[in-house]
């Protein structure tokens, strides 16, 4: 039997502006006089949302902002009511929804582990026998009897994620908050859901923006559409799914996407383009394939010792390759005027998605900046991968072989 189960779920608001007054006086002598009523437009958060999870399942729950997916998890922990459908949890849910979430700032650390087992139905004498566990995991020993009122964010969801994943509840829901706090303690984050997932086989439902996370912890995921699931299958499938969509809002978006660049005013960048192995100009580059990228500059003023440099980063500025002239480009001087420079690339490894360039100049001995952009140019690699490769954002030039060593057969003596 399912731990949860979602059927037909629906949750709707009412947008608009509060009516005044008058407008409800209104409305209500209108009800009383059978008269339609101005009402305001509903709006789906969702629309019916149906889904079972088993026990011991670790579901991923993704899709773009406004998708429905913090709606849909304050059903399943019993924060909000349906407008329609029902939500069933065969269990106790330990709920993470947001920063603070289950945590009244009034009380103390200590007491606020002891509220939330309360609510959990967990023993006084258990709460007892795992408060030094929760205090140690959260770091806030100095802190643990002062009031949550005074803790940063950072140390609030330090406190939350501690009691929520220390508690013996059977389903642990858990809503972006794995992206807050120092990265020591992310990794601490990290290591306690693998150890309740793989050793404890919790239930597990985790909404994150961040894919990759998902694509590790997940073993089934959920993709959200205007409050509708458009997907519910294996991590790589939906992850991929939502990647591609992704992509395409991406490419809409690039011309409008934020630029960073600095420069001492000695050169300007003109222009920067990639062409194919044709030698035509592309915005869209084939998997593996062969090209060279272009930039196009003026130079203001005479430079000595010029070296260039690119490189490539995903569109949430994660830096994956940089490459640098000055080894295979000699430029003792560079004059006044305009110059384009060059630099052919063979079997370009990235895996099909959408990419930007950076791109920066430097002069003199000391090799100071004289030119430096990031997000300058969105790109897009397309085409095909292999079934060797499953996920990364690079592939390898690699070929697996087996090498079996011949041992020699076991003989047996016996004496008469």
């Amino acid at each position: 039997m399912a731990i949860i189960e979602v059927n037909h779920l629906t949750k709707e608001y009412q947008l608009g502006h509060l009516t005044s007054l008058k407008e409800t006086a209104l409305n209500t002598l209108r009800r009383l006089a059978f008269q339609p009523v101005h009402e305001r437009e509903l709006f789906k958060a969702l629309d019916d949302v149906n889904f079972h999870i088993d026990e011991g399942e670790v579901v991923g729950i993704i899709g773009h902002n406004g998708a429905g997916k913090s709606t849909l998890l304050k059903h399943l922990a019993n924060i909000s009511k349906p407008t329609k459908g029902e939500v069933i949890v065969r269990g106790s849910v330990a709920p993470l929804i947001e920063v603070g979430a289950g945590v009244n700032p009034e009380l103390t650390g200590r007491e606020n582990i002891y509220l939330n087992g309360a609510i959990l139905g967990i023993p006084k004498k258990i709460i007892q026998r795992k408060l030094d566990e929760i205090i140690d995991f959260s770091e806030l020993e100095q802190f643990i009897d002062t009031p949550v009122k005074r803790y940063s964010s950072g140390m609030t969801v330090k406190l939350g994620f501690s009691i929520a994943t220390t508690m013996d509840a059977d389903v642990l829901i858990v809503d972006e908050v794995l992206a807050v706090g120092d990265l020591a303690f992310q990794r601490k984050c990290f290591d306690r859901m693998e150890e309740l997932i793989k050793r404890q086989g919790k239930t597990v439902l985790l909404v994150s923006h961040n894919i990759r996370q998902i694509q590790r912890i997940c073993n089934r995921v959920i993709l959200l559409d205007h409050g509708k699931v458009n997907m519910d299958d294996d991590p790589q499938m939906v992850c991929n799914a939502y990647y591609e969509q992704s992509d395409k809002k991406i490419n809409a978006n690039a011309s409008k996407s934020q630029t960073v660049f600095e420069g001492s005013g000695e050169l300007e960048l003109i222009e920067i383009y990639f062409k194919n192995h044709d030698g035509q100009k592309v915005d869209s580059i084939s998997y593996s394939g062969d090209c060279s990228l272009h930039f196009k500059i003026h130079s203001l003023r005479e430079l000595e010792d010029v070296t260039f440099g690119f490189g490539f980063h995903t569109t949430d500025f994660l830096y994956l390759t940089t490459h640098n002239s000055e080894e295979q480009l000699n430029i003792n001087l560079l004059p006044i005027g305009n110059h384009e420079i060059c630099c052919d690339i063979k079997n370009l490894p990235l895996l099909p998605g959408i990419y930007s360039l950076r791109f920066g100049i430097t002069a003199g001995q000391t090799a100071r900046t004289v030119l430096y952009g990031e997000n300058l140019k969105h790109f897009q690699i397309v085409g095909d991968i292999p079934i060797t490769i499953r996920e990364g954002f690079f592939a390898l030039d690699a070929m697996w072989t087996q090498q079996t060593s011949k041992q020699a057969p076991v003989t047996s003596t016996s004496k008469a």
